[in-house]
């Protein structure tokens, strides 16, 4: 007995349908597919081979999803958009294998959307009707254009811009991220503005570098530290800098030398939104190891919790 739902004109080769799925129409699912639980696959929709779709998906009209594609749960996909497999495609010519593509956790690809393959969509972001995907998405980012550029992050507290006398009385949502001010001389000469080891500065250097030329559509950071604290100056021009601690994302606008981030360790930062002429001075309180970064969200996840565990074990047992 068939534990999933498929419309009398859907053409159904696979036995690897989960509980609760729904097929319709005209819709065709090729042998080697794997479609999870409770998924929606709708009326036009075509599932190559070498596929797999978790639970609870939700794939609309007319989209295709060729070999090398996998959707993980809770992904949507709206009306037409369009996934690749192959960057060079030639007629009757199949590579030995196909680029994969993977989109990952509750992300959400836009209607007529165009990804290009061997990209991964991170979990929680959403891509933009008629988005051009050239490049992998951020987990939880917002994308659209062609090509895509980051727009906003998903659930990101309202940018606060440094411009503002106010920024500095903001309440800061992310466990351990400061804005901190900078006495500023002003007079008929220009303006002077000083920090200190505790005075404007949290921790002494160890290593400290300047981020310029940044392409506007180009995102840096994108990890996290173990142990090293980082604090960030925009000296010119304005950078957009998203603060993740797993459980709240916070947005900046680093726009003025008056103020400065503190981004401590084991908090997941990027920078993007680079105006043409800014320059990003980052004090490090350690010097450079490549062991202390991690590059992967789902990585950084996982730390974090392990992190936030023996700090709890630790205060129970002081």
């Amino acid at each position: 007995m068939t534990r999933h739902f498929q419309h009398d004109k859907a053409l159904v080769e696979s036995d690897r349908i989960g509980e609760g799925t729904r097929i319709w129409a005209f819709a065709h699912v090729l042998a080697g597919a794997v479609i999870g639980k409770d998924c929606n696959i709708c009326d036009g929709a075509f599932v190559e081979n070498d596929v797999v779709v978790g639970d609870r998906v939700t794939v609309k009209c007319g989209v295709q999803l060729w070999d090398g594609v996998r959707l993980e749960d809770d992904v949507f996909v709206g009306p037409n958009a369009t996934f690749t497999n192959d960057l060079s495609p030639r007629s009757r010519q199949r590579p030995t294998e196909f680029l994969r593509t993977v989109v990952r956790c509750g992300a959400s690809i836009g209607a007529n959307a165009t990804i290009l393959p061997g990209l991964t969509i991170g979990a929680g972001a959403m891509v933009g009707a008629g988005a051009v995907v050239t490049r992998s998405v951020p987990a939880h980012a917002v994308v659209s254009g062609n090509p895509a550029r980051i727009v906003r992050y998903v659930d990101a507290d309202v940018p606060t811009s440094s411009s503002s006398s106010a920024a500095a009385q903001v309440e800061v949502s992310v466990r351990g991220v400061e804005l901190i001010n900078a006495p500023t001389i002003k007079d008929m000469r220009g303006t002077l503005s000083a920090r200190e080891v505790g005075r404007g500065l949290p921790f002494v250097p160890r290593r400290i570098f300047a981020v310029f030329n940044v392409p506007s559509a180009r995102v840096r950071g994108e990890h996290a530290h173990r142990e090293c604290d980082q604090f960030l100056v925009v000296l010119k021009g304005s950078v957009a800098v998203l603060c993740d601690d797993g459980r709240a994302r916070q947005e900046f606008v680093l726009d003025t030398p008056e103020l400065g981030l503190l981004l401590p360790a084991m908090v997941w930062g990027v920078q993007y939104k680079y105006t043409a002429d800014a320059l990003l001075l980052v004090c490090a309180s350690h010097e450079y190891d490549a062991d202390d970064y991690i590059r992967n969200y789902d990585d950084f996840l996982e730390a974090r919790q392990d992190h936030d565990r023996r700090i709890e074990a630790s205060d129970d047992a002081g």
